[in-house]
Order: structure tokens, then sequence, then C-alpha cells
């Protein structure tokens, strides 16, 4: 296929757009059905909770973790290898995955294989994104989002129905051929016609006296600038959104990886603990561009960030719902509430990212993010799967969940306030200085010392 530019938000750009909402319908989505497999995997391995929590918990950290690779590979090659190669190993890792005889060849194969795949195809898939559309990229983010809504709802429905017919060897064979239709979203994003100019050739450097810190030198600039600490040290709201969701993932993954097993210990039918899960989905394809086209309203952009909290606040409170009972019926109405700030977090979370930072280090930046989310992610289900094993009890989980999600959006909303605060009053004072400054230049200030006020008083001459 020809490298043809193609410039933003023109046809083609609605096509990408497609292939994103594709994309992460095949990626983002797929974790969440990990916990139809939990129970078949602990008895065919037999392991116990924490043991098999490692799986999904490797998975979903290496589908954030990869973003500083991914991010040298876009700069290298593009998207739409990096995106295509993702493709690939993910389908190598789940067809290797079905003749794992340990726990140990599963988290190398399905986890570490396939999540890194996962993570090339989704990551390419989001910067693309960004560079095709500028005035509509709040609306473009939450539509693609609904990619994962999508898949939400269908992986859990697919794996349930292949699992009862094929077991999980099977069912991982099938994921396998379903994942190189990350190849095909790939080859449709084309290059991006940016305002860039061309970089000029330049000519070689002399040789270092000393090669060998001259190369430690180039490694370090390189690694600073794909994972963009400078960033991070120089934007107080980057920041702020780093923390707040690096904080806020140590719980938020809980409910995809032990809803289903909650659901079936109290005595829910499989079908209808997989049902669930597909219901947060369902509901998600039509709240999250509803969320989008909100969120892209140019009154409502400095609002963003507060709804993004809010989202996280509610999601926090709305776990403690489980608590309180095992019902189906309950259950049911845990997911209804639950996909309204599921649909709300999953719209705005790369949309925020993108009021931070410059478009032209987003791939960086969000490197960066999901770097840090990845430790977030690994160590969380397996320490929700130890609080298990030790206490038999599933609230822990929940209670556990809850803590993050409420304390981050405490976290985040005070802080994005205070900085909004200060940022006010920054900008007054400058404004107040600069007024002053050009008043003296015209000679219209004249400072009357006051025998009651220890400081002079200003008075504006406005008549000679």
């Amino acid at each position: 296929m020809p490298a043809a530019l193609e410039y933003e938000e023109v046809s083609w750009a609605w096509v990408v757009l497609l292939a994103t909402l594709l994309s992460q319908a095949l990626t983002l989505g797929f974790p969440t059905c990990i916990g139809i497999f939990f129970t078949e995997l602990q008895r065919d391995f037999e392991a116990s909770n924490s043991e098999t929590s490692w799986f999904p918990s490797i998975l979903t950290a290496m589908l954030h973790a990869g973003g500083p690779l991914c991010s040298i590979l876009v700069n290298c090659f593009g998207c739409r290898p990096t995106a295509m190669l993702g493709g690939v190993l993910a389908c190598v890792g789940m067809v290797a995955s079905c003749s794992s005889r340990t726990l140990g060849q599963l988290y190398i194969t399905a986890g570490f294989i396939t999540g890194l795949g996962m993570c090339f195809t989704f990551q390419a898939s989001i910067t693309v994104l960004g560079y095709y559309f500028t005035r509509r990229r709040a609306l473009a983010n939450a539509l693609a989002s609904a990619g994962n809504a999508i898949g939400v709802m269908l992986w859990p429905l697919l794996s349930r129905y292949l699992l009862g017919n094929l077991g999980w060897r099977g069912t991982f064979l099938i994921f396998g051929g379903v994942f190189l239709h990350c190849c095909i979203c790939g080859a449709i994003m084309r290059p991006v016609a940016t305002s860039t100019a061309p970089r000029t050739k330049e000519a070689p450097p002399l040789p270092l006296k000393t090669p060998a810190l001259g190369c430690l030198a180039a490694c370090g600039r390189t690694f600073k600038h794909h994972l963009a600490f400078d960033i991070l040290l120089h934007n107080p709201g980057y920041r702020v959104y780093t923390l707040g969701v690096v904080w806020m993932f140590m719980g938020f993954l809980l409910p995809n990886v032990f809803l289903v097993p909650f659901a079936v210990r109290h005595g829910v039918d499989e079908q209808q603990a997989a049902l669930l899960v597909s219901i947060i989905g369902f509901f998600n394809i039509f709240l999250r561009p509803v969320t989008g086209l909100v969120a892209s309203q140019p009154r409502f952009a400095k609002y963003r960030k507060y709804l993004f909290t809010l989202a996280v606040l509610l999601n926090g409170l709305t776990n403690l719902m489980c608590v309180t009972s095992a019902d189906f019926h309950v259950l049911v109405g845990y997911c209804l509430v639950y996909s309204v700030s599921m649909s709300v977090i999953g719209a705005l979370l790369f949309q925020v990212l993108m009021d931070f930072v410059p478009m032209d280090r987003f791939s960086s930046a969000l490197g960066l993010v999901t770097v840090l989310e990845s430790f977030s992610i690994l160590i969380a289900p397996p320490t929700a799967g130890f609080l298990l094993d030790t206490t038999n009890n599933f609230n822990y989980v929940f209670y556990m969940s809850s803590f993050f999600l409420i304390s981050a959006a405490l976290f985040m909303g005070g802080s994005f306030y205070a900085l909004e605060k200060r940022e006010k009053r920054d900008t007054l004072a400058k404004t107040e200085g600069a007024t002053l400054e050009t008043a003296a230049e015209r000679g219209l200030i004249l400072v009357v010392p006051s025998e009651k006020q220890p400081c002079p008083e200003v008075m504006y001459v406005t008549s000679v």
C-alpha cells in the first residue's frame, strides 16, 4: 500500500476512527473476559487464587507497560507497522498458550507476549487518532472508546460459549485467529500530513574521545525523551494526573477480574455471571459517545478533568453495592450504575491527558503513564487474590477497590482545584504587573506617600 499522507479530519479520518474502535474492542476489551476462565484455570493447574490472579495481572500490565517501547517504534517506523506487529504478537502468544503445561508458561505466552502485542496495537491506534482529529478530538476519543465497550460486551459471551464447547485451550487457539484482525486495523492507519517541516539531514557528529560515556549519554537522552520525564517534572497538571491514575488503577480493574468468581461463589449461574460483564459493556456502547459529545463542547472543556474525577469517585462508591448483597438482581443494578462511571472514565481518560500535554509529546507522555500504571495493575490482582485466600471473603476485595478509587478521586479533585486557583492568581498578578509597567512608562502614575498608610498610595491620572 502506498504510504500516502492523509490530512486531518477528512473522510479517511473516519475510517481510521473505525479501525481504532475495532482495535480497542480487540485489545482493551479482552482482559475483562479473563474472569470467566479464572475457575477453570485454577482447577486445571491446581493453583490458589493468588497464583491464578497473576495471569490477568501480567496480561493487563503488559498492555500498559509496553508504552515506551511502543513510543519508540511509533517514532521510528510509524503507527501502521507498530499496530500490525502488535496483532502478530498477540496471535503468536495466544496460539502458543494452548500447549502450556504450567502457569509459568501461561504467564509468558498468553500474559507477556499477548499483552505486549495488544499494547502495540492499542497505543498506536490512539496516537494516530490524535493526529487525524483536532477540532473533534474529544468526540473521536469517546467514539473510539466505545470499542472498548463493544469488546467488554462481546468477549465474555464469546468466551463462555467457546469454553463450554472447546475448553480453555481450544478457546485460546480461536482467540489467536481473532487477534490477527489487528493487522487489518493497523493497515488502515496511513501516515498523517502534519504542519511540521521536514527535518534536514545533519552531518554525522565527530567521534567522541570517550565513546562509552557518549553512548550512555545518548541512551539517557533517548530514555528521558521517550518516557517524558521532563513533562512530569515541569508540568504540574500532568504530574497530578499521572499520580492519580496510577493510584486509581490499584482498584479500578479488580471488579473485572473478581466479579464473575464472586457471583459464581454465591450461587449465580455461570451463564448469568458472564452476562453481568456483558451488561456493563452494552450500556458503555451508548454512554461513551454521549459523554464524548458533552465533553467536546467548548463550554465544558475546562470541566473535563472534574467530570473525570467525579466518575472515579462514583466508581469507588458503586463497588460497595456488592458488599451489601450477592443476589443476581442486585448485581444487575450494580452493573448498571457501574457502567455509567466506567463509561465516563473510559471516554475521558485519554482526552484529559491530551488537555495537559502537547500532541507532539502525547505518545511519550502516554508511555510514561502506562508504564507507571503497569506496576499498579501488576500487583493489584495478586494482592486481592492473597487477601481472598487469607480471609476467604470477597467483601475485602471490593473494600480494597473502593478505597483506592475514592482516595484517588479526592486527591485529583483537590489538586486540580488548587492548581487552577494558583494559575488564576499568577495570571492576575502578571496582568496587574504588566498594567503598572505600561502606565509607568507612559507617565500616568503618581506615587504619593501617605502618613496613615505604610505603603505608598497609587493614583491614576485620567485628565490633565
